[in-house]
């Protein structure tokens, strides 16, 4: 765990005196990290101002975490003489494809350390804004606290429904008052999707069937632009945008689809295949979840000192390369493996 490593007595010492204007103290930053040693980085940002009284600590993590000097962030959604065609126009792999980024609001604190006003009081501003969205972006929003089971199984149907069942986000106080002021807003096609209150104040999520990355990246800065003209989304020169796990700093963005690769995966090597791609691999049902007949969640590791850009070139190269491995793992397998069955027993 990067906490252990970088928090020495002294930092401790040093640092446990000090509290954000929200009441953010060092040992809630590291409380999730002090009840799961399983966990990666173990600490997390109670709003904007934990970056900076905080940074002794949180700033050696982040460079340990993505191996970036914090130079500086620069954010760029040009696609602009990239290709954009569909990667897998058969459907043979790719089934889905999401991308998402996490925001904060400057002059709120981040759902760690949030209070009840103040999270009613930001999800009345988000709405309204939302409610204000026009064309293929226009939607509804939907409070958690008022979902009708059968609403709520409609959503969890189409995989948009977050809940409250993350160990590492309970620990870190982000489910206080559930669910209380938060929701999900989605477009009539459910392809632009907001979820209020979850990690992050907002999570922007654009997503559709099949393998358009380039269509889902545009609809999604289509309403960042949309959007960021009437939040004022907490950043900072050097961070990117704020997020309150440090892992999200940068873009904050998620890029990712569900990929079909049974034979490939059965590898042994075949993490270690993606993580030289720049991939991370979840199961079917993201972070914590196992895969389910050799399809798998791949998305981008880095978010930090990248651009959305960078994002979208690395990821649809990655994603060809796994595309031909598979093919190439199929041709030696038996003639039904193209469909991701078994082979024969002996």
């Amino acid at each position: 765990m990067l906490l252990h490593k970088h928090l020495t007595p002294e930092l401790k010492s040093r640092l446990g005196r000090l509290t954000t204007g929200n009441g953010w103290t060092l040992r809630k930053a590291i409380q999730s990290g002090l009840d799961h040693e399983d966990s990666q980085v173990g600490v997390y940002a109670g709003d904007s101002e934990s970056y900076a009284l905080f940074s002794p600590l949180l700033h050696p993590i982040i460079q340990d975490h993505c191996g970036h000097d914090l130079s500086g962030h620069t954010s760029d959604f040009s696609l602009d003489g990239l290709p954009q065609d569909d990667l897998d126009p058969t459907g043979e792999f790719i089934l889905s494809t999401r991308v998402r980024v996490g925001r904060n609001l400057a002059r709120y604190a981040f759902p760690p350390a949030i209070g009840t006003r103040d999270r009613a009081a930001l999800e009345a501003e988000v709405v309204q804004v939302l409610s204000g969205l026009r064309g293929h972006l226009a939607g509804d929003y939907h409070p958690l606290a008022s979902l009708s089971e059968a609403e709520r199984r409609e959503l969890v149907h189409h995989h948009v429904l977050f809940q409250q069942s993350d160990r590492f986000l309970d620990s870190a106080g982000v489910n206080r008052d559930w669910p209380r002021n938060r929701g999900i807003f989605h477009s009539a096609d459910l392809r632009f999707i907001v979820w209020v209150g979850e990690e992050d104040a907002l999570r922007i999520i654009s997503m559709q069937p099949g393998a358009r990355l380039a269509q889902t990246f545009l609809r999604l800065q289509t309403a960042l632009e949309q959007l960021d003209g009437q939040l004022d989304f907490a950043r900072d020169s050097r961070l990117g945008f704020l997020t309150a796990c440090p892992t999200n700093l940068g873009t904050a963005m998620r890029a990712s689809v569900l990929i079909r690769l049974p034979r490939l995966s059965r590898r042994p090597d075949f993490r270690a295949r993606c993580a030289r791609l720049g991939l991370a691999v979840r199961g079917l049902h993201g972070e914590h979840s196992e895969a389910h007949e050799g399809i798998h969640d791949v998305s981008n590791v880095v978010r930090l000192g990248v651009t959305e850009r960078d994002i979208y070139q690395r990821l649809r190269t990655g994603l060809r390369a796994l595309m031909a491995l598979e093919s190439a793992e199929r041709k030696r397998g038996h003639p039904g493996a193209a469909s991701g069955e078994p082979p024969p027993p002996g």
